[in-house]
């Protein structure tokens, strides 16, 4: 037998009179195959504990003679130190095949590495040495497109503005403008709503217009899949707000200001919905983990992360190799949105395993729901979505030959 570590856990022993609580350090055994625990002789002496090994098995509790807690011996327990690792975990994923000694090998180097994790209501991170510049193709005096008031809002509207702002503010992604600063660019802001639950962007189309493109290129999602075969285990990793994370440089931050009836606000952070955001994060991250992605057992896709594995031991390392790169640089993973160790799961609209890749059933079901397009905007959105799983449809471009060839200006439609 040979230790796996020790653990400090408060041990509630029941009785009639009242629960007994003490709160022992551990010593876990690997392979211990023993049903209960062994206290050593300080903590018997701390406590008082005295055991009777006659017939009827008993101990009793306490310094005081006349208080003393007489009790079945076999009714002592300890919490499982695997259920206390999975509860500090509890908002991640973990395979249901994975056995108990593979969860806490996992679990143990998981803690080694909480750093990395955002959890619960934690601050963001915020990246070292990755901060975005944007570069406009105009020169000052700026075209008055790039200065546009806040659009009308209704009082929900509002509401869900103010709402957005400050949790904003409380992540520190933006900052509100002071009275005497000059304001030469500034974005009204939208109020999306999907499922009840609305989402505040800025309306940065004509920024982006004016925005030099940045080339960099965002990996092709079905080959970069194809390199899960022989995977047996596979996991799913996502940056918390993954843009937010990335900090914008100070000459930039001028050229991120939106307005609102609440004032003038300045993103200090990357936001969603501005030209060469994806390519810049995808940069980060193919920076960040370049080793691991030239190894081949990892895929970054933006901020979605998928590590794949053929043995236990390879994946443990792996996984532990992937924290270990994102606490120096202060990049945090979203814990609710990990799921660890599967042999099957879904991953950037795909079921994924080590035997097959899959259209994700209930993307082919948002297909069907789709209601018939009937304008042009309404067809390319269609042939968009349609054209991600074309490799999951035979005779894709003969298929769809025809629809493509209604945006011609010479066809009615």
């Amino acid at each position: 037998m040979a230790s796996i570590g020790t653990i400090m856990k408060e041990t509630i022993i029941p009785h009639r009179k009242g629960n007994i609580r003490l709160n022992p350090e551990f010593v876990m055994l690997d392979d211990a195959h023993i049903q209960g625990f062994l206290l050593g002789t300080d903590y018997r002496g701390m406590y008082g504990i005295h055991i009777y090994n006659s017939e009827n098995r008993h101990i009793t509790i306490g310094t005081n003679k006349e208080k003393k807690f007489s009790l079945d011996i076999y009714q002592v327990s300890a919490q499982d130190p695997l259920e206390e690792l999975l509860n500090e975990f509890r908002e991640g994923q973990f395979s249901t095949t994975l056995t108990s000694k593979q969860k806490i090998i996992l679990l143990k180097m998981l803690r080694k590495n909480r750093p990395a994790f955002a959890i619960g209501e934690e601050p963001l991170g915020k990246i070292r040495g990755h901060d975005i510049e944007l570069y406009l193709d105009v020169e000052r005096p700026y075209p008055t497109m790039l200065r546009r008031p806040p659009y009308p809002e209704s009082m929900e509207t509002r509401k869900e503005i103010e709402k957005h702002i400050n949790e904003l503010l409380d992540m520190d992604v933006i900052r509100k403008i002071g009275h005497n600063e000059i304001v030469e660019i500034t974005t009204p802001v939208l109020i999306t709503w999907n499922d009840g639950k609305s989402r505040m962007c800025g309306d940065f189309r004509a920024l982006n217009n004016y925005t030099k493109a940045d080339r960099y290129p965002i990996p092709r999602i079905p080959h970069a899949l194809d390199k899960l075969a022989k995977a047996k285990y596979i996991t799913k990793m996502d940056c918390m707000k993954g843009f937010h994370q990335n900090r914008v440089k100070p000459k930039s931050m001028k050229l991120l200001r939106m307005i609102c009836h609440m004032g003038i606000y300045e993103y200090t952070r990357m936001p969603f919905g501005i030209k060469n955001a994806p390519a810049h994060f995808q940069r980060t991250m193919d920076t960040i983990f370049q080793e691991e992605i030239l190894e081949l057992w990892m895929v970054v896709y933006i901020d979605d992360i998928i590590i794949y594995s053929e043995t236990w031991e390879e994946y443990v390392h792996q996984i532990d190799r992937v924290l270990s790169n994102c606490t120096p640089i202060n990049l945090k993973i979203s814990l609710k949105k990990c799921n660890f160790g599967q042999q099957e799961l879904l991953a950037l609209g795909n079921k994924v395993s080590g035997l097959s890749l899959a259209i994700d059933q209930n993307k082919v079901a948002a297909v069907l729901q789709k209601p018939v397009p009937r304008k042009i905007k309404e067809m390319q959105s269609f042939l968009g979505f349609a054209s991600y799983y074309r490799n999951h449809i035979k005779h894709f471009a003969h298929i769809t030959s025809s629809l493509y060839k209604l945006f011609s200006k010479a066809v009615v439609f």
